[in-house]
């Protein structure tokens, strides 16, 4: 009969995981600061939530334009636009929490009241805006007082009478009459491209080329647009304006938009960051001939002639007239214009959709679009689809929000709860120490160490959740991480006493400490399962601080698992390797004496036979 097989352990291979596992997670905080020692302290810092920080929390009650109750959909829109406000001013740490139908609770660290409230309660508009100068933010404005050669066929800015007298030559950007940036977007005919006769003109005609930006045939173009449509003031606004890509807030702080009556104003030309097709740039917009509640639909669907996703929209009557003559009016003058190259009305038939100032996407006009009714086209994904179609369609149904509660909220009570719960995780921690190395001996070295690699992977856990998913550390989420001490603690001492259980049965110790893992292990992780469970149900059903302590709980659970399959158990098996522990010295916690073991295996050598004594009772009588 063949004998069982066993499980041969690797506890080296195990420890070198670990070790892996800690450097991958130190190259993701050290970033590319690996080889600069001067800047890691910097990059160990972990977000401070609101209690730690100090800053500002605000409940808000939102109500449509008609006084009634949002819509879940609408709502979200909502929470969307706000997260996007204050996680762009760099306040990482902020929170918008719904509660109820029509209540908002934003949380933002490290600001002051007045500037949170005007952030984050100003109503996020759509506007339907002409696009009257672009530059893309990989070049800069190039000053100059000769007009470039593509501007000299005909009048520059300084050559109309009120380009003149609001732009110097000096400030005034090289604008392009006869080339425009490249855009993916495109707004048709919601019936057919082709049955636009001006569309179908369009696309036969001999136009001026629309060379990307970034080639060489655009290099002399900086700026795209004429320049003479816009006034003095938006201007200096467009020269001062520098896009960061991906930037939709900081850039307002540059040109002094300090509410959303600067860069929603309808009646007013504006300055814009915000994409041209892929390409991420600053605008000067016109004033807003079609207004976003004017939209009454918008879907996403995948074209079945072309297959590729388009947006579908549908604008009421006053939006459908408004809508037929701006682009009838962008159509026309483009095309005449560059038909009998008179450039004086020539601007780039591009209508940007832009939200809360914010340009979402500059689609060009393919021809004049009456009725209502349009596609937007372009190299969509379904995600960008549909992130278009969410803006369309819930920009035209602006939320009001009023304020309901303020509270400015100052770091110091924060800093001195902190102070008592890290002194009582402190006094705990010392006292389970106390107790491993009382009750284990030297087993309580394993238990100790791994407590402190447990800390470790949680402390480098939170600074990487810090940095690369903008989590901040509150008061509760440190309740959450000193309840791991007592986890991990758990965790050991369930291995322990099944390793001591196996020992007093009289088993040598390496067959022991498989044994005894065999029994642990399940146990171990159904523990940890079950506080796992409970922290991801305590996360999704508890609202405000009480998540981060559940978030935080079962972060350490995962890592206490990790520990003690990584860590805890591969050094226990090493170490029944030793002398001092495989032989049960007094002082390793393994004595088999002192554990009550039935036959202890120090004295459990088996005699030899031959050796063996004559019993004493039985004595040699003789023959009878």
């Amino acid at each position: 009969m063949a004998a069982p097989s066993r499980t041969v352990p690797h506890p080296g291979r195990a420890l070198a995981v670990l070790c892996l596992l800690i450097v991958a997670m130190l190259l993701g905080i050290l970033g590319g600061k690996l080889f600069s020692p001067a800047q890691w302290q910097h990059q160990f810092k972990v977000g401070l939530g609101l209690d730690l920080s100090s800053g500002t929390q605000v409940t808000m009650q939102a109500a449509t334009p008609t006084g009634g109750v949002p819509s879940s959909d609408e709502m979200n829109a909502a929470i969307s636009v706000i997260q996007s406000r204050v996680n762009g001013t760099g306040n990482s740490g902020a929170r918008v929490q719904p509660e109820g139908s029509n209540l908002l609770t934003v949380t933002v660290p490290g600001k002051g009241s007045a500037q949170t409230i005007q952030l984050v309660s100003a109503t996020a508009l759509l506007m339907f805006r002409q696009v009257l100068l672009y530059q893309p933010s990989s070049v800069t404005t190039t000053p100059s007082a000769t007009p470039s050669a593509a501007a000299s066929a005909s009048p520059a800015a300084s050559s109309s009478p009120s380009a003149s007298s609001t732009a110097s030559p000096s400030t005034t950007p090289k604008a392009s009459t006869t080339a425009k940036a490249s855009t993916e977007a495109k707004i048709v005919r919601a019936a057919s491209a082709s049955a636009s006769p001006s569309a179908s003109a369009r696309a036969t005609a001999s136009l001026p080329a629309s060379p990307s930006p970034s080639s060489p045939a655009s290099s002399s173009s900086t700026t795209f647009g004429n320049a003479s449509l816009v006034n003095k003031s938006t201007l200096n606004l467009f020269n001062k304006l520098t896009c960061a890509p991906g930037d939709t807030v900081k850039w307002k702080s540059q040109v002094g938009y300090t509410n959303s009556n600067d860069y929603d104003n309808p009646a007013a030309q504006i300055v814009a960051c915000g994409y041209n097709g892929s390409q991420w740039g600053k605008y000067v917009l016109d004033v807003a001939k079609v207004q976003g509640k004017w939209v009454t639909s918008a879907s996403a669907q995948l074209s079945t002639t072309s297959n590729q996703w388009q947006v579908n929209l549908t604008l009421n009557s006053q939006g459908a007239t408004a809508f037929g003559t701006l682009t009838s009016h962008l159509f026309s003058t483009y095309y005449a214009g560059a038909q009998t190259g008179n450039q004086n009305d020539v601007t780039l038939d591009e209508v940007a959709i832009a939200l809360d100032g914010n340009v979402v996407s500059a689609p060009e006009i393919q021809g004049a679009i009456p009725g209502g009714n349009a596609q937007i086209t372009g190299n969509f994904t379904q995600a960008q689809a549909t992130q278009l179609q969410d803006e369309l369609k819930f920009g035209s149904l602006p939320l009001s929000f009023k304020i309901l509660f303020e509270t400015s909220v100052s770091a110091q009570v924060g800093r001195n709860q902190l102070d008592g719960g890290l002194i009582a995780a402190a006094i705990g921690l010392f006292l389970v120490v106390v107790y491993a190395f009382a009750y284990y001996r030297g087993l309580g070295l394993v238990s100790v160490s791994s407590l402190a690699i447990a800390g470790t992977i949680t402390y480098m856990a939170v600074v990487l959740l810090s940095k690369y998913q903008n989590f901040t550390l509150e008061l509760a989420g440190i309740a959450g991480l000193i309840v791991a001490i007592g986890i991990t603690a758990d965790s050991f001492v369930v291995f322990f006493e099944r390793l001591r259980d196996e020992v007093r049965e009289g088993k040598q110790l390496r067959p022991a400490v498989e044994a005894g893992w065999k029994r642990a292990r399940r146990t171990i992780l159904v523990s940890d399962t079950v506080s796992f469970l409970a922290a991801l149900l305590l996360y999704y059903f508890a609202i405000g601080e009480v998540k981060g302590f559940a978030y935080t709980l079962g972060l350490t659970t995962l890592i206490d698992v990790v520990v003690v399959f990584l860590f805890t158990k591969p050094m226990v098996t090493l170490l029944a390797g030793t002398k001092f522990y495989g032989n049960g010295h007094p002082l390793s916690g393994l004595d088999p004496g002192r554990l009550g073991a039935r036959t202890p295996w120090r004295s459990s050598v088996r005699r030899n036979p031959a050796k063996r004594r004559p019993d004493p009772v039985t004595r040699s009588t003789g023959g009878a």
